[in-house]
């Protein structure tokens, strides 16, 4: 078996800090899932990444429309501003003021 979803629990000292006092901003949530789709064939691309992203849409409409972060992939860039919720105006501030140049731009970046 080569893809996966992993289902974490949100709970504890998370649920105890404030949406606003940290990047993470669903501190409301009660799991975060990942689907891990991975195949060892090549020639299974399309069929593979259709099924995570089908699997994704079916489950988007029980699911907050960001999640955490460091779950995100390459192709995700289009949810920086969701997975930060509330949070992505100031964290553009703070990346304004000490990374104006986007030295730390590989990752999920946010763009000052």
């Amino acid at each position: 078996m080569n893809s996966t979803v992993h289902i974490y629990p949100i709970n504890g000292a998370c649920h105890r800090v404030a949406p606003q006092d940290t990047a993470f901003a669903y501190r409301d949530a009660t799991f975060a899932t990942v689907i891990a789709g991975i195949w060892p064939d090549p020639a299974d691309n399309q069929a593979n990444t259709a099924w995570v992203r089908d699997y994704y849409q079916a489950t988007a409409p029980l699911s907050e429309e960001g999640g955490y972060i460091n779950f995100m992939a390459e192709d995700d860039q289009d949810r920086i501003r969701a997975n930060y919720r509330g949070n992505y105006e100031r964290l553009v501030e703070v990346k304004r003021a000490y990374d104006p140049s986007n030295l730390f731009h590989v990752n999920q970046n946010i763009k000052p």
